[in-house]
């Protein structure tokens, strides 16, 4: 950490003049990002725990800006981990540092900028009052909306402290927003296109000019911040709502993006899932089941019917494998099976996890669910032409040309129709190479894949009625 967080806590100086004498050292907030970074660069430490598939992209830009000083803003669709990065900018922040006791905007003990700190060093001097603050206090953020005032972000005149005799050119009569609040601290500003022309004008005041009129009452506030915004980029470049000025103040413009292979899509499902689980049912999640999850959202990101405007967020990728186990052990529980599998027959299930993530362009012209299915159609499709060699399956097919027809449910046991099919000639084969086992739950899985995919390639007729699909040729 940078030498401003050196002292032990059970050594901290409590007095202006004990910190004097301590040696301690007072830096920037950019000072102290940039020599804690440092740190971690020459230790080669991961900088963001937690944040995948940025690590040639977003991550070296963003180390840039901070080595810089830079304020960044973020250009990217929802679902971009945007925030999650800007939180992570905490553990970037010294693990205390000193303030003027009772400062509302963490006040630098030598460089008090409040007219209550500065008053109280001046009549204290050495035997100022030091408290510390951990990093944690030193970051806030704020979502913009189109009624957030100047009050919120940068203070308000407190009538309370009027009534009590001030007058208003008194400093001590203003009460400070979240931003003077986060002084030597990082402040994220989210969705910065949807605040207010008039409070983004205030804003630019507050960073770069260093003073702000409230009510009339002109504030100089120069304060010690690094700001992190985000947007979406059909906001930011298309609306018109974020002034030039503003624009220009933000040293750098990182722009995110969803992560490039379905493998990297599955690893943040892999993190960010909550646990599905019942008592006594193992969820065993296919290879090619995940696969299908993944290619899901990717091919929602590649259809023309999906708004990529507003993009497709990994959150659904998220929820629908949650879903997906939910199904699996639904069926499970009545069935009273041990071991729960998800099937081609539990896809159905994903509607209401997905399509409140999505946008539709052709909206009252085609059903969603119908777009819907098309988006399923097309994820079985892809992850069936890497699974599958369509030749190894051409005794299954002889059987449906002899007058095999087989009936799926998603809540049919697992051996009501898998000793129909597992047991053709050839077929055990290919269930072994896609790695399904021998417990009937897997072989139903593997089999509607199967089923599934054949129909997919126009190999085999499927109808679906009362929650159960027939195949036959």
């Amino acid at each position: 950490m940078a030498k401003q967080a050196s002292a032990k806590k059970t050594e901290r100086p409590d007095t202006l003049g004990a910190l004097r004498a301590s040696g301690y050292r007072s830096l920037s907030v950019r000072e102290e990002l940039r020599e804690n970074l440092t740190r971690k660069l020459e230790a080669n430490e991961p900088m963001f725990e937690g944040i995948l598939g940025y690590d040639q992209t977003v991550i070296p830009q963003l180390e840039n800006a901070i080595l810089a000083g830079h304020d960044v803003i973020m250009l990217g669709e929802r679902g971009q981990a945007k925030t999650r990065i800007a939180r992570s900018m905490i553990d970037l922040l010294d693990e205390e540092i000193p303030i003027v006791e009772g400062s509302e905007i963490n006040d630098d003990p030598f460089s008090p900028v409040s007219a209550f700190a500065r008053q109280r060093v001046t009549e204290l001097g050495d035997d100022t009052p030091i408290a510390w603050v951990g990093r944690d206090r030193r970051f806030a953020e704020k979502l913009a909306t189109p009624d957030t005032t100047i009050a919120d972000l940068i203070g308000e005149v407190d009538p309370i402290k009027v009534a009590e005799g001030r007058y208003l050119s008194d400093e001590l009569v203003l009460s400070f927003g979240l931003i003077p609040r986060t002084n030597r601290g990082v402040f994220n500003l989210n969705e910065l296109p949807d605040l207010a022309e008039r409070i983004q004008v205030g804003l630019l005041n507050i960073l770069e000019e260093r003073d702000v009129q409230i009510r009339g009452f002109q504030v100089r506030l120069p304060l010690d911040l690094m700001v992190i915004a985000s947007a979406n980029p059909e906001d930011y470049t298309n609306r018109g709502r974020i002034i030039t000025p503003l624009k220009d103040r933000f040293g750098a413009q990182i722009r995110t993006h969803y992560p490039s292979s379905v493998d990297l899509e599955l690893q943040v499902v892999d993190q960010e899932q909550s646990e599905v689980s019942v008592p006594k049912i193992e969820v065993r999640t296919p290879t090619y089941m995940r696969a299908i999850i993944g290619e899901l959202t990717h091919a929602a990101r590649r259809s023309a019917d999906v708004s990529q405007r507003s993009g497709v967020s990994v959150r659904m990728s998220i929820a629908n494998m949650e879903t997906l186990h939910a199904n699996a052990l639904r069926r499970a529980i009545r069935t009273k099976e041990s071991l729960a599998v998800p099937r081609i027959s539990d896809l159905t299930a994903l509607q209401p996890s997905s399509v409140g993530k999505l946008e539709f362009e052709t909206f009252g012209e085609v059903k969603e669910d119908k777009l819907f299915g098309r988006l399923i159609t097309e994820a079985v499709r892809t992850v069936f032409a890497q699974s599958i060699d369509l030749d190894d399956l051409d005794l299954l097919l002889l059987a449906f040309d002899n007058g095999l027809t087989v009936q799926t449910s998603a809540m049919a046991p697992s051996l009501s129709y898998v000793h129909q099919i597992s047991n053709i000639e050839g077929v055990r084969d290919v269930l072994t190479k896609l790695g399904i086992g021998p417990q009937p739950a897997e072989l139903a899985s593997g089999v509607e894949f199967l089923l599934e995919g054949l129909h997919v390639n126009r190999k085999l007729s499927r109808n679906a009625l009362s929650g159960s699909v027939t195949y036959r040729r």
